[in-house]
Formats: C-alpha cells, sequence, structure tokens
C-alpha cells in the first residue's frame, strides 16, 4: 500500500486569507498530497501575533470547513512555550509513522530554513515544497536558498505559483483603517468584526461568549454557516432599512439548537411548552428553529422578541413575519458559501432590489424541491407564500 502523502502549512494565520489557501491547494496538487494539515502557530518565536491563538484557530476552522482537503490541527497551538519546527517534526512523525511528510512554505521561508532552530537535525528529516511566487523573492535567490538546504540534506521542490495580492499585515492595516479588505473568506471577516479584532470595535458586543459555545456545540460547516448567514442577513437589513444589528444577531443564532438529538429537541419542546405540532415535533429540520428561540433566550440571553422570532421562523417562514426575519429568512437560503443549487443565482439577483419577491422565489423552489421529493411540506410555508404573494399584487 502507498504511503499517505501528508502536506503541513504552519503559520500564524493572523488572520488566514485566501493566499495561505491556495498555497495549500496548490502545492496539494502539485504533490499529490492526500491532505494538508493547518497548523497554526500557538506562541511563535519570530513574532508576535495580534489576536489570540483560539481566535486564530477558529478562523482556521472556520476557513478550511467544506473541503476535505485541508485539516486544520491543534498540534502547535496546544503546546506549551515558544513553537518551533523542528519540535512539531517529531510528533507528526509520531502521529502519522507511515506517511510522508511535506512542509508547504514560502520563498521568503526558504531563504532562512538554513537558519532555522536546530536545521541540521530538521532538514534531512523533511521534505519542503517551496510555494514560489514572483512577488517574494528573486528566482536566482531562490534557486541559491534550495542548493544551499539540499548540500544541508534538505529535499526541496520549488513549485512556481502565480503572485497573491493578500497578505495578512496589508488585512491588519486596512482593517484598523475600517476599509473592508478583499481575501478573507466571508466566514473570517464575520467573525473578525462582529468580535471586534485587529482594532475593530466589537460590533456585537455579546459575541465573545456567544461565538466560544456556537463554535463549542456546532459542526465546523454549521458553524462557518453560522457566520455567513449573520454576514449576509446585516447587509440585507441595511439594504432594505431594517436594523441591521438585530439581523446580524440572529444570524448568528439562528442555528443555535441544530446539534441536539432530535429527542433533545422533543423533550425540551414538550418540557417548556414551544410547540405540540406533531409535524415539528418529527423533524429535526423544522424543530430546530423553534427549539433555537428558547435555546437564544435561554442560554444566549436573547431578550429581543423581533429577533426570536426571527430565529424562530428561520425556515418554515411565517405569514406576517416581520422584514427583519425576512432578511433572515432569506440569508439562511442565499447566505455565500451555500452549495449551488438551482436558481440560487436568480434568487440572490431579485435580493438586491426586492426582499418580498426574493423571499417568495426561495420558498417557492424549497416547497418545489420538497413536493418533487415527495416528501412532507409544513402548512406554515404554504401560508407563507401565499401571505407573500398577497404582497405583489
Amino acid at each position: 500500500m502507498a504511503k499517505q502523502r501528508i502536506g503541513i502549512l504552519g503559520g500564524t494565520f493572523d488572520p488566514v486569507h485566501f493566499g495561505h489557501l491556495q498555497a495549500a491547494r496548490f502545492a496539494a496538487s502539485s504533490a499529490r498530497l492526500d491532505r494538508v494539515l493547518v497548523l497554526p502557530s500557538g506562541m511563535p518565536a519570530y513574532k508576535e501575533c495580534a489576536v489570540s491563538g483560539e481566535d486564530r484557530w477558529k478562523m482556521v476552522v472556520a476557513a478550511c470547513r467544506g473541503d476535505s482537503l485541508l485539516v486544520p490541527s491543534r498540534l502547535e497551538l496546544d503546546r506549551e512555550g515558544p513553537t518551533y519546527t523542528a519540535d512539531t517534526l517529531p510528533h507528526l512523525q509520531s502521529a502519522y509513522p507511515d506517511a510522508k511528510l511535506f512542509w508547504i512554505i514560502g520563498a521568503d521561508a526558504l531563504l532562512r530554513l538554513p537558519r532555522w532552530k536546530r536545521a541540521e537535525e530538521l532538514l534531512p528529516c523533511c521534505r519542503f515544497l517551496v510555494c514560489a511566487r514572483p512577488d517574494e523573492a528573486g528566482a536566482d535567490a531562490v534557486a541559491a536558498a534550495a542548493e544551499e538546504v539540499r548540500r544541508l540534506g534538505g529535499k526541496v521542490e520549488i513549485i512556481p505559483m502565480p503572485p497573491s495580492p493578500f497578505a495578512s499585515g496589508a488585512i491588519r492595516s486596512a482593517l484598523a483603517e475600517g476599509v473592508e479588505p478583499e481575501g478573507l473568506d466571508v466566514c473570517v471577516l464575520e467573525y473578525i468584526q462582529s468580535k471586534g479584532l485587529y482594532g475593530l470595535p466589537a460590533r456585537v458586543p455579546e459575541s465573545g461568549p456567544w461565538l466560544d459555545r456556537l463554535f463549542s456545540a456546532l459542526r465546523p460547516h454549521r458553524y462557518a454557516h453560522s457566520l455567513a448567514v449573520a454576514y449576509s442577513a446585516r447587509r440585507m437589513a441595511e439594504r432594505f432599512g431594517e436594523d441591521p444589528l438585530k439581523a446580524e444577531k440572529a444570524g448568528l443564532l439562528h442555528d443555535c439548537a441544530k446539534h441536539l438529538p432530535l429527542p433533545e429537541m422533543q423533550r425540551l419542546a414538550r418540557e417548556n411548552g414551544i410547540t405540540d405540532d406533531e409535524a415539528f415535533l418529527a423533524s429535526s429540520a423544522l424543530l430546530h428553529s423553534l427549539v433555537g428561540a428558547f435555546l437564544a433566550e435561554r442560554d444566549y440571553g436573547m431578550k429581543d422578541p423581533e429577533i426570536l422570532d426571527a430565529i424562530r421562523y428561520h425556515n418554515t417562514g411565517c405569514a406576517g413575519m416581520s422584514r427583519l426575519a425576512m432578511c433572515v429568512c432569506l440569508s439562511d437560503s442565499i447566505e455565500p458559501t451555500r452549495e449551488p443549487y438551482p436558481f440560487l443565482e436568480e434568487i440572490r439577483a431579485v435580493s438586491e432590489t426586492s426582499l418580498e419577491k426574493a423571499l417568495l422565489m426561495s420558498l417557492e423552489n424549497t416547497a418545489g424541491f420538497v413536493e418533487r421529493k415527495g416528501a412532507f411540506l409544513h402548512p406554515r410555508t404554504k401560508e407563507t407564500i401565499a401571505w407573500l404573494k398577497t404582497l405583489q399584487s
């Protein structure tokens, strides 16, 4: 059996951006890697980080969600003291004894590689994939550095890459100046803005404990989806004259019950008088919205009835629902990380000009899909569709 080929991409990821992800995927394709471990540094010896390791970890997990190639690892975060590659490599060799390991670095790191801590031990034991961009270092300098590493016993493969416009330092500077930078996944951007990192004020004052609780409760893709819905709902509310902070809060919390098994949701619903609707009680896809509103109030301290209603109606809609709830319901279906489905782009286009028309299109699309499958469509969704049609006349 062929050995697994595992890449390691380390760094501060302060914050993680598209350039990091591009390098990982490019190296994986070029070197036929089975996966890439993404290792945020805990306490890097060569620089100070602008935000905590836990914040950087949560952003990396959100950025890598849904990509089976990219596997976030806490190996360096969970070690005490300064982290060096020479100390990390034995842990990786122990964890993956039958794998070939490839350390993914940039051209600038290659120039420093012979001076890394205990380089004489490290270089003979590891293969280095150098993602060399023309904007980072001259080709002659890269070639000379690679030859020096080889003389010291290291194995180096140069992987030419197109230039990248993204750099963590430039992104941090833009954020500190109040400019929304390019190069960040929307989930990462929402995390930064809602929590108030890199010199920004905390946009959602409660976001610290909320995001910690959600991160612990939800799977990575659901956590990232919650961030993306908050991102989308805020912008939709701004577009249509609703309260953007309320929309953002509802977006963050809308799936806060999604992790619960159906029997636990049913228990909470019955013991707290949430619903006696058997259709809701039979389906976690339906019931999580009602239980979510309950948990948002009990566990997250949310008291605003409009936000609670937005959480309560985000999956089925409700005739007469507020426009704020409409923003959240629609954002749940069309947030920017949603996997493509029929008419998604058409609904997104309509959402630029009409909230009611876009939500009607979205719910009709959902109803058609459910009915084609021969599945149950809750009457509340049918009632919402009929109500939205009256608003079109």
